[in-house]
């Protein structure tokens, strides 16, 4: 299980009340989300091994079944889906992109000619 770990927090967007904090704190998240992003790639490595079949790399179906549960899920967490697709398409375009990488280092060179 992964632990995220981080600064400590010192303001809300509600107690800010200069550039500096808010720089501070954006700062904070985003290197949490480095962290996130780093582990969910992990498993775009472990999706290339299991698929077996790089033509199932690219799912429509799945794709926009990830859609629309972050768009259900912005209600609960305050997010404007005016951000968060556009922002899930384009993770979703690059983790694909990288799974198709990662399946092709999976083939050896006698895989492919067979």
């Amino acid at each position: 299980m992964t632990t995220y770990t981080s600064d400590q927090r010192h303001h809300t967007a509600k107690t800010s009340e200069t550039m500096a904090q808010v720089r501070y704190e954006i700062d904070r998240i985003d290197r949490l989300l480095v962290e996130i992003l780093a582990e969910r790639q992990s498993f775009m490595d472990a999706a290339a091994r299991i698929k077996g079949d790089r033509a199932i790399v690219h799912d429509r179906a799945r794709i926009e079944d990830v859609i629309i549960k972050v768009k259900a899920a912005c209600a609960d967490a305050g997010l404007s889906p005016a951000i968060a697709e556009p922002v899930w398409r384009t993770l979703i375009d690059r983790c694909i992109a990288y799974e198709f990488a990662s399946y092709d280092a999976l083939v050896t060179p006698e895989d492919a000619s067979s």
